[in-house]
């Protein structure tokens, strides 16, 4: 791991990142604590929020809310193209997940409640972990006020899905479940072969200058926790090429390292 923390150093921008071995115990660890834009990542932490207030009965996944032309925002996702329609949580959450949608993300955030969502985080030991506003583009936002995370907080959540350890062992084996089918494997993963990638679970994250993956590794030889985040990277095909770089790095270790 010292290769990829001597690469970033080389590299245009801010970057911290997060590795754990779930089964073995070894971590490493660069800027893992610094508070970083989390963009997208956040939505891994939130849709944890919405199942455990499913979980303590605040919320039935069946309940249905309507999605108006008011509500839609711009960005990833697509219900923003349907008219309005009524969705149930869970068909939310899956649209947030596996699309990053940012109207089906804000209305789970308008149902439950950031003040809420944010004390559930820290339940969750999130130290480093907001949420400020909603999700939505810079340019239909103050871009000054950011929710933000940490590449430790983002490895955490994947921990504690892995063990069961927040959220019953249903719920966290479904969100697992189907973040491996999240439609964006273009970074850490980019160098990773197809037949792997269907067992990574991950959630990426993008603005201005930012380029953030977190993922969860299944595999013969362990499972595994990844996060990398950045800040100010002069563009986005920059940014995603440092952390293409820094996954296959991350991948070359786990194969020839780990038994």
């Amino acid at each position: 791991m010292k290769e990829i923390k001597k690469y970033l150093e080389s590299r245009i921008g801010d970057y911290s990142f997060y590795f754990e071995d779930l089964d073995g115990g070894y971590i490493y660890g660069y800027n893992e604590n610094v508070c970083m834009v989390s963009a997208g990542c956040v939505k891994l932490p939130i849709a944890m929020a919405i199942l455990k207030e499913s979980e303590i009965g605040n919320i039935s996944l069946n309940d249905k809310l309507t999605v108006s032309i008011d509500d839609k925002v711009s960005g990833n996702g697509i219900i923003h193209e349907f008219g309005e329609k009524e969705y149930t949580l869970i068909e939310l959450l899956i649209a947030m997940l596996i699309q990053s949608d940012n109207t089906a993300t804000n209305k789970l955030v308008d149902l439950v409640g950031m003040s809420k969502i944010n004390s559930i985080f820290k339940e969750m030991d999130l130290k480093s972990t907001k949420l400020n506003r909603r999700v939505e583009k810079e340019k239909d936002v103050d871009s000054t006020i950011q929710n933000i995370t940490s590449s430790y907080d983002l490895c955490l959540c994947w921990k504690h899905l892995y063990n069961s350890t927040y959220l019953s062992k249903e719920n966290s084996s479904w969100v697992i479940r189907i973040m491996k089918k999240q439609q964006m494997k273009n970074k850490l993963a980019f160098y990773i072969g197809e037949e792997i990638k269907a067992n990574i679970a991950n959630k990426t994250g993008d603005l201005t200058g930012v380029e953030n993956d977190t993922s969860f590794i299944q595999m013969p030889k362990g499972n595994f926790a990844f996060t990398m985040m950045s800040k100010g990277v002069p563009n986005d095909v920059y940014g995603i090429v440092t952390l293409a770089k820094s996954g296959k790095m991350m991948w070359d270790m786990i194969i020839n390292s780990w038994n």
